[in-house]
């Protein structure tokens, strides 16, 4: 009887035993308790923007010619009107002597000419006064009239050949300068294209040729990046923006919106963006940074410092929140949203701060009226 009643208990502590390991394990569930704290409405770039100088120019000669000389090498810094390349221009050198030399001579020639003409006006003059007395005759008075008009005359056209030979020698300088290539800014050369004794040739339209000279800033850039045409709508000029860049992952530039595109991009096979541009803030720990990195704006259009807010990422169906009931079950609480971006969202209704939500809405198990387990969070 004792070992009947003995097996009887080992039968049932068997069945409880196969009963508790087969029975399905609760979802678990971490739970986060809301707060106030920074809400923004923010957007962002579609695709990735870039660091750009505030002046670049890619330079070149107006004109093809032999490369005499290069007065710059890659890296260098430059000062504004700073000689950077110059063509063989011996014949051009040569017309603006030409044209100098004609123009002295031909200003020897206008003085000479003029000296003339006072005289003859003066011996006019004087035969006018002698005519009034009957000294004399009227025929030798206005033979002398004729002959200072005359000389006059020929005065002023020495004085425009003087000025036609001025202008000559202007032509002839603007020509020579054709061959030199200045900065029209300070900055860094960034390329040099040609070598010494090369034909450098300027781009003519339509036909893309590297320039001799790439030239930029290197201590002043901005942020340019596409935004799409729903959210451009939004923006207006000095707007706060955070810039992040790939070559910076750990750290945000501020800056400010600058400029918006007037026109929207409609490239084929990508959605229709505005371009907008963020001048960086000043800043004394800011990195050296180089033109052509990729960067990502996102512009703040509204905040609130002390907002009741949720992760946006813990949003259902974006306006509702899973909490728990009495009896550990799942369920939905709708909410009144606020602003709102990717990182939280403002509740205006719906929950007060201190209500705890789940924190992980994604796990196996985790739906609507599913009974849970509460866990501490990781």
């Amino acid at each position: 009887m004792k070992s009947r009643l003995i097996w009887l208990v080992v039968v049932a502590l068997l069945v409880v035993g196969i009963y508790v390991v087969s029975r399905p394990q609760l979802p678990e569930v971490t739970l986060v308790a809301l707060s106030a704290g920074l809400v923004e409405n923010s957007v962002a770039n579609t695709r990735a923007g870039t660091v750009k100088a505030c002046q670049r120019s890619k330079l070149s000669l107006p004109i093809g010619g032999q490369i005499a000389q290069l007065y710059v090498r890659e890296g260098e810094q430059v000062a504004e009107g700073q000689l950077l390349m110059s063509l063989w221009n011996d014949d051009r050198a040569a017309q603006v002597e030409q044209a100098k030399a004609t123009e002295m001579s031909i200003s020897n020639e206008r003085k000479s000419i003029c000296i003339a003409a006072a005289s003859d006006s003066h011996e006019s003059q004087r035969l006018a006064s002698l005519l009034d007395k009957n000294l004399v005759s009227s025929e030798r008075a206005d033979l002398a009239l004729a002959k200072s008009a005359s000389s006059a005359a020929a005065c002023e056209a020495a004085k425009a050949r003087e000025v036609q030979a001025r202008a000559s020698v202007t032509l002839a300088e603007a020509v020579l300068a054709q061959t030199y290539l200045h900065a029209p800014f300070a900055g860094s050369v960034a390329e040099v294209t040609g070598e010494l004794g090369e034909f450098s040739t300027p781009s003519p339209p339509g036909v893309q040729t590297p320039p001799a000279i790439d030239l930029l800033t290197a201590n002043c850039h901005y942020i340019s990046a596409p935004i799409d045409e729903v959210d451009a709508s939004h923006i207006t000029i000095g707007m706060p923006v955070r810039v992040t860049l790939d070559a910076f992952r750990d750290r945000s530039f501020a800056a400010t919106v600058r400029r918006i595109s007037t026109y929207v991009l409609d490239l084929e096979k990508q959605a229709r963006t505005v371009e907008v541009e963020a001048e960086l803030s000043e800043d004394q720990q800011m990195p050296l940074l180089l033109a052509g990195y990729s960067a990502d704006m996102e512009i703040v259009l509204d905040a609130k410092a002390l907002a009741l807010r949720v992760p946006t990422e813990l949003l259902v169906d974006e306006k509702f929140v899973l909490a728990l009931d009495e009896n550990n079950r799942v369920q939905r609480h709708e909410l009144v949203l606020g602003l709102s971006n990717w990182h939280f969202s403002e509740i205006l209704s719906g929950a007060q701060r201190g209500d705890k939500v789940i924190a992980n809405i994604g796990a196996q198990g985790v739906v609507e009226g599913a009974e849970v387990r509460v866990v501490d969070a990781p």
